[in-house]
């Protein structure tokens, strides 16, 4: 399964913001034998937001978009997915109890709180909500793509909800080794040559390794692809974080 990320936001590209959500994401998908094959920062503009999501939505098995909703001037992105279908918003029942309840709490401690409950409780005709506990804002899944918060912590938590829509074949072994990178290409050339497999090498020079990835579809071919390179390369202990 092939899954491309669209992270967006003004604040992403101008390094305001770390894109956490991004490696977040990568990791829980690939660890889901998931193939993360794009990677995709654009700022807060509703017509490229449109283009980019039709895109990769015709390019890619499934699409993760983050990032942009709410109420606030430079939340587009529901528009945007909206228009990428040729689609309305819609006023979707279920998203809007959860927003009046969400409205509900938040003005027992702001009592002049202004949120328009039917426009935050907005998504695409047609589509799936996805209920945003942590935080206000829904999400959505239409078609192939799944429309996320770029808060972090409602990003996660909405993620979880949709996880098993994810999988793939794609398996991987890794460790660790002290031998120098250059030291290491031939052996690495050969593995790749020999075995179904690719071969990854990601030094860390602050810690002084190097981490080698074995990355392919087979566990058997992974299981004797690293059978043999680890017995040409000194490896050591995962070191910890």
């Amino acid at each position: 399964m092939d899954v491309a990320l669209l992270t967006i936001g003004d604040e992403l590209l101008s390094g305001d913001t770390a894109n956490s959500n991004a490696t977040w994401l990568a990791d829980r998908l690939t660890g889901r034998g998931a193939t993360v094959a794009r990677v995709l920062v654009i700022p807060d503009d509703r017509g490229l937001i449109a283009r980019k999501v039709a895109e990769y939505s015709d390019a890619f098995d499934a699409v993760i978009v983050t990032g942009g909703l709410g109420g606030t001037p430079d939340d587009r992105t529901m528009d945007a997915v909206a228009d990428a279908f040729d689609r309305s918003l819609a006023v979707d029942e279920r998203a809007r109890e959860s927003v009046a309840k969400r409205v509900a709490a938040l003005r027992e401690s702001f009592q002049d709180i202004a949120i328009d409950v039917d426009a935050e409780a907005s998504i695409p005709e047609g589509s799936q909500p996805l209920l945003n506990d942590p935080g206000l804002a829904p999400g959505c899944v239409i078609e192939n793509v799944y429309v996320l918060p770029g808060i972090p912590e409602e990003m996660k938590a909405m993620y979880e909800s949709v996880a098993e829509a994810f999988g793939g074949d794609v398996r991987s072994r890794m460790f660790y080794t002290e031998t120098p990178e250059a030291d290491l290409i031939p052996d690495l050339t050969t593995t790749e040559e020999r075995f179904d497999v690719s071969v990854g090498c990601y030094p860390d020079r602050s810690a002084g390794h190097n981490r080698l990835k074995l990355v392919g579809e087979s566990d058997d071919e992974l299981d004797v692809a690293a059978e043999w390179l680890r017995a040409r390369v000194e490896t050591i202990p995962e070191p910890d974080d």
